[in-house]
C-alpha cells in the first residue's frame, strides 16, 4: 500500500513524542507513533484506499482523506477495528447541518459528542456501563480522541488559532459513549432517529460539558424527568436560551423506574419538551436583566420539537444519577446520525483528491 504522508526517522519512542509535541501535532498527551504498518492496517480493515475522500469541510473546502484520518486514529490509540467508527463520525460531522466550522471555531468551547449504537459496540468492546462518560474502555476513549486529533491535525483546529474557545471542557480530549442497548428496554438511539435496528451507527452532536443530576427520592417518571428538565432550564438561564439538541444520559437505576412505568423514549421526549422551557424575564434572576427588555413574557423551549431530544441509556447499575448534555448554541448545529460503512462521497473524482499534509 502506497502512503503519501511524510515520514520521519527517530531513534526511539521518546524522540517520537518530542517530535510530535514540538510540531503541535498532539492534544498535549503522548501519542502512539503512526507507523506505516499501523496506518495501513486501519485502512485495510475499513477497506478504504489511502486517497479515498471521506469528505470536505464545507466552509474552508478542506478535504479529509482516509490516510490522514488513519494517521490520527493510530496516534489516538485506535485499533484497526475502531477505524470504521472514526471514519463515520468524521463523515457525519462534515454534513452541512452539523456546522463543523462554527462549532470548532466558536468561543463557546463545545466538543463533539459521539454516541455508538449497534453490534459494533460489542465487537470493539465499547462499554455503556460504569463510568460511561469517563474512561470506561479503550474503544470509546480512543475513538473520541481520534476525532479531536483529526480536527487538530487535518483541519488546523488548534487553541488560539481556529479554535477560539474561551474555556473549552474536558470532552475536547475525548467525548464518546456507547449506548447500553441490551439492558435498556428501549429502542436504541439510532432506531429512534430513523435507522434500521440491524445496522451499527454513530450520532454526533456539538455539545457542552455534561451536567450531572441526582434524584434518588422517587420512582415516579414525571418527578424523575422534572429533575432533568430543571437542569435544562438552568442551562437556558445560565448559558443559552436558544433551543436545540439536548442529550439525556439515563443510567440503570432511574431507567428501571421509567421502564417499569411503561415510559418509552418518545414519552420521555414529549414530557421534557413540555417542561423544559423558560420565560425571557427569568434572565433577570441570573444577572442578565439588561437583555430582557420588552420581551419578558416571551417563552422559549429548550427543544424545537420532541424529536430533538437524544435519550441515551448508559451508566452504571446503581445510583440515582443522570446527565444533561446541552447543545453548543441552540439550533445552529444539529445532531447527525449515520450508519457505519455509509459512503458519503463515492463519486468518480473521490480518489483524485490530493491528500493534505499533516503529521
Amino acid at each position: 500500500m502506497h502512503l503519501s504522508s511524510k515520514t520521519y526517522d527517530v531513534p526511539d519512542i521518546q524522540a517520537a513524542q518530542e517530535l510530535y509535541h514540538a510540531n503541535g501535532w498532539t492534544d498535549g498527551l503522548p501519542i502512539v507513533p503512526p507507523t506505516p504498518d499501523a496506518v495501513a492496517a486501519c485502512l485495510d480493515w475499513a477497506m478504504t484506499p489511502p486517497d479515498m475522500l471521506i469528505g470536505v469541510e464545507p466552509v474552508r473546502a478542506a478535504p479529509i482523506t482516509a490516510e490522514k484520518l488513519a494517521v490520527n486514529a493510530v496516534m489516538a490509540g485506535c485499533l484497526p477495528t475502531h477505524f470504521p467508527v472514526v471514519v463515520t463520525a468524521i463523515a457525519a460531522m462534515l454534513q452541512p447541518e452539523f456546522l463543523l466550522h462554527g462549532a470548532t471555531a466558536s468561543t463557546g468551547g463545545c466538543a463533539v459528542l459521539v454516541v455508538l449504537n449497534g453490534l459494533i459496540r460489542r465487537e470493539i468492546g465499547a462499554g455503556g456501563g460504569f463510568n460511561a462518560l469517563g474512561n470506561s474502555d479503550r474503544a470509546t476513549a480512543s475513538i473520541g480522541r481520534a476525532v479531536r486529533l483529526a480536527l487538530i491535525n487535518i483541519l488546523e483546529v488548534r487553541p488560539g488559532g481556529i479554535d477560539r474557545s474561551t474555556l473549552g471542557h474536558p470532552g475536547k480530549f475525548s467525548y464518546c459513549i456507547a449506548e447500553d442497548e441490551e439492558d435498556s428496554g428501549w429502542q436504541p438511539l439510532h432506531v429512534q432517529r430513523g435507522l434500521p435496528a440491524e445496522v451499527s451507527a454513530v450520532t454526533v452532536m456539538a455539545a457542552g460539558a455534561p451536567r450531572q443530576i441526582m434524584n434518588e427520592w422517587t420512582t415516579q417518571p414525571k418527578e424523575i424527568l422534572e429533575t432533568f428538565a430543571a437542569e435544562m432550564r438552568a442551562n437556558m438561564r445560565h448559558y443559552s436560551i436558544w433551543g436545540g439538541n439536548y442529550a439525556l444520559v439515563i443510567p440503570r437505576q432511574l431507567r428501571d423506574h421509567l421502564v417499569a412505568a411503561g415510559w418509552s423514549k418518545t414519552d420521555i421526549a414529549e414530557f421534557v419538551y413540555a417542561r423544559a422551557r423558560i420565560h425571557r424575564r427569568e434572565w433577570a434572576d441570573v444577572g442578565k436583566g439588561a437583555v430582557v427588555r420588552d420581551r419578558g413574557e416571551t417563552e422559549y423551549a429548550a427543544l424545537p420539537s420532541p424529536d430533538a431530544l437524544l435519550v441515551v441509556a448508559a451508566g452504571g447499575p446503581a445510583g440515582g444519577f443522570g446527565a444533561v448534555i446541552p447543545p453548543w448554541l441552540g439550533h445552529k448545529s444539529r445532531a447527525v446520525t449515520m450508519p457505519i460503512g455509509a459512503c458519503v462521497d463515492c463519486g468518480p473524482d473521490a480518489a483524485l483528491v490530493t491528500p493534505v499534509e499533516n503529521a
